[in-house]
């Protein structure tokens, strides 16, 4: 799908509130209600937007720890790569997991309560999955910078600067 300047505007306004209506979205961005709401369906059905959701502080909810965990497996084919993918989809805890080159296989980002609770991530949840063979963790001590929004880009595909 191709993105023009109006698109990429409802894009970062919807980043910022996804709740603001159409009527507050269309005088944002300086088009009317309808063809707003048009540009902002065919995002929808386009899959550029793929789903609305609540951005919950994990402090606030008990999930105060952080750990980035790295795991090497003992065979790196297609089918222990699947068994691997499938099981860390399953465990609540793993808010993101990354196939990666260099020294590890993957790269998870993981949320607990506490080192207790990760050590029984640890020990009774990741290190169980076949062919885990290392396991190495790192734990963030406060973040720098977290950001949900995707940064804009020009036509061209560059980073637009920042407004």
């Amino acid at each position: 799908m191709q993105l023009d300047a109006l698109d990429r505007q409802i894009l970062a306004q919807l980043q910022v509130d996804g709740r603001m209506s159409n009527q507050e979205l269309s005088e944002r961005i300086g088009l009317s209600p309808s063809p707003c709401l048009r540009r902002l369906r065919q995002l929808e059905a386009g899959g550029v937007i793929q789903r609305y959701v609540a951005l919950v502080d994990p402090e606030t909810v008990g999930l105060g720890v952080t750990a980035f965990v790295r795991v090497r497996l003992d065979q790196q084919d297609d089918r222990h790569l699947a068994v691997f993918e499938a099981a860390v989809a399953e465990i609540p805890e793993v808010m993101e997991c990354y196939l990666m080159t260099g020294e590890a296989d993957y790269q998870l980002r993981v949320l607990v309560g506490s080192l207790g609770e990760f050590e029984d991530f640890l020990r009774h949840r990741l290190t169980r999955i076949a062919g885990v063979a290392q396991v190495t963790s790192s734990f963030a001590l406060r973040p720098v910078v977290y950001k949900t929004a995707l940064p804009a880009r020009d036509q061209s595909g560059s980073a637009a600067p920042a407004s």
